[in-house]
């Protein structure tokens, strides 16, 4: 079947397919979220696996604070601010004349330490998981060891005998690369076509190799795990399919439940809870969905963002085909500005597990992302990249009825954009 044929037999079905492969802006409200479907076999996962994962970072703390100096006055917990959005609130309700009921927050993970970005939870979480698991087999640690300790020469020339393998279109890679490095293992990223320069010339300099994919994240992720299969001492950080990783992520509800707590703010069922979260292959919005969940139950309502050239999750929940379709599959092209969401195909994994836990959907242009990126620096002093952006014109696209509801727009990287890059961004969106 041509794309021609495809996307006339699934138009028909879903007449907002149509609007997708113009790439107009769509919001795709999910009939079937908070009814009862059949779990995929083999996903056992609850919230005491989460608190287990939290407790193997807080054990890793001592070398991450010696590792990284950054984190020192976190004593070495990677962690962003919940941050009050006040004026980007007041901005959007003028802008799109339009009252968001409740009150709007910026979960910073732009300001994540280490690598910058949401990918810094998943990422850094699985790697650290396996490097344990390889130290604790050869008897180097016991888990109530000195955990510093995994900055020293015996710890390197043990994992350097080891290699971390990972198919990124940025973010991912940076995190993967950067705590691979620190702790001695050798580390290869294969990076599509979309990934920005800068992020790869960043993991060269920290001592990783990669290897330049002219394909999309899908070929560089599926040539990753080839190559990682041919040898045994490779560990293959699989974003589309990962238990470890998704558990990373699932972290943060913890972390935000904590924040939240702090800051006073109630959630139950006159106060819910909306989280707004930049989609791409679904890994990290399906951890943080997933957790959240786990924390808040039917009092959080999650809402995933996806570039009008990319919205691979979207088409997949919606046409209930997860990965069997590809945006180019509806004549999209996945060419878009917001490179860590330029995905053509979603995880199946996360889709058929969350399928009824996600919200709604909504898709977004690159020019409005800019416009939104240089619209958070202008009124909370916000440094996002343009993926990070999607998330910020949630409440606008959502119609809340709760007067006491929250928002939590989820900033998932930015922080280590270079100036000119970052300068040139923030002027599109000025324009």
């Amino acid at each position: 079947m041509d794309v021609l044929d495809s996307l006339y037999t699934l138009a028909e079905q879903w007449p907002l397919i149509t609007e997708m492969s113009r790439k107009k802006e769509v919001f795709w409200e999910n009939p079937v979220y908070g009814k009862t479907i059949e779990e995929p076999q083999g996903f056992e996962l609850t919230l005491e696996d989460i608190k287990e994962a939290d407790a193997r970072l807080r054990r890793f703390a001592p070398f991450i604070q010696k590792a990284f100096d950054e984190t020192v006055k976190d004593e070495g917990i990677i962690e962003s601010p919940l941050l009050p959005a006040d004026r980007f609130q007041a901005h959007l309700e003028r802008e799109f004349h339009k009252m968001i009921r409740g009150s709007c927050f910026i979960k910073a993970d732009n300001a994540l330490t280490v690598s910058g970005s949401v990918k810094a939870r998943g990422g850094i979480y699985e790697v650290l998981k396996y490097a344990e698991e390889l130290a604790v087999n050869e008897g180097l640690i016991g888990l109530d060891g000195d955990y510093s300790r995994f900055s020293s020469l015996p710890f390197k020339k043990f994992f350097s005998d080891y290699t971390i393998i990972c198919g990124s279109t940025g973010n991912l890679g940076l995190s993967i690369g950067i705590i691979s490095v620190a702790l001695g293992f050798k580390v290869t990223i294969h990076m599509s076509s979309d990934a920005k320069q800068w992020k790869k010339d960043l993991l060269r300099e920290h001592g990783a190799e990669v290897v330049e994919h002219e394909d999309d994240y899908s070929k560089a992720v599926d040539v990753g795990r080839q190559v990682a299969i041919s040898d045994r001492n490779s560990y293959f950080v699989d974003d589309e399919n990962s238990k470890p990783l998704f558990t990373g992520y699932a972290v943060a509800a913890l972390r935000l439940q904590n924040q939240l707590d702090e800051a006073g703010i109630t959630v139950d069922e006159k106060h819910p809870l909306y989280v707004y979260l930049p989609c791409g292959v679904g890994s990290a919005p399906g951890g943080i969905s997933f957790g959240l969940k786990q924390v808040y139950g039917q009092h959080v309502h999650p809402v995933f963002a996806e570039p009008v050239a990319a919205p691979s999750m979207l088409l997949g929940v919606m046409t209930g085909r997860h990965d069997a379709l590809s945006v180019k599959d509806i004549g999209l092209d996945n060419n878009t500005v917001a490179d860590g969401l330029a995905v053509g195909r979603p995880s199946q994994f996360i889709g058929k597990l969350l399928e009824n836990q996600i919200h709604s959907f909504y898709t977004i242009a690159d020019e409005q992302l800019y416009q939104l990126l240089a619209t958070a620096y202008d009124t909370e002093g916000i440094k996002a990249e343009p993926s990070a952006a999607a998330s910020f014109i949630g409440p606008i696209k959502m119609d809340v009825e709760e007067e006491e509801a929250t928002h939590v727009l989820w900033c998932t990287g930015g922080s280590m954009v270079p100036e000119e890059v970052w300068h040139s961004d923030y002027q599109k969106g000025k324009i």
